[in-house]
């Protein structure tokens, strides 16, 4: 679990990032969670967007990325969603304690 300090670094960090992905009319799927976790391996901190014609709520789609994806949810902004996973093998993000 992430300690309120901790988010709000990962907040800042997150901040100039652009969504690489985007939640639409299918809402989530297996293959995008698949896809999510690949890219939180490479990347740690990645933005979702959650399209204006995807039948699930935001904060729907929020939990299910973060549990499928076994990542944390720094936070839901508007349509944006905000995930972090320490990477295994890649660790670039250095939380503070």
């Amino acid at each position: 679990m992430l300690t309120g300090k901790q988010k709000r670094f990962l907040r800042s960090k997150a901040h100039h990032l652009n969504p690489i992905f985007q939640v639409g009319k299918g809402g989530v799927n297996d293959n995008m969670v698949r896809q999510i976790a690949d890219v939180l391996e490479a990347r740690e901190l990645i933005k979702v967007s959650v399209l204006q014609n995807c039948d699930e709520d935001k904060d729907t789609v929020a939990a299910k990325l973060s549990e499928g994806a076994n990542a944390e949810l720094v936070q839901v902004i508007g349509n944006t969603i905000v995930l972090y996973k320490e990477s295994a093998e890649n660790k670039q993000i250095n939380l503070p304690r």
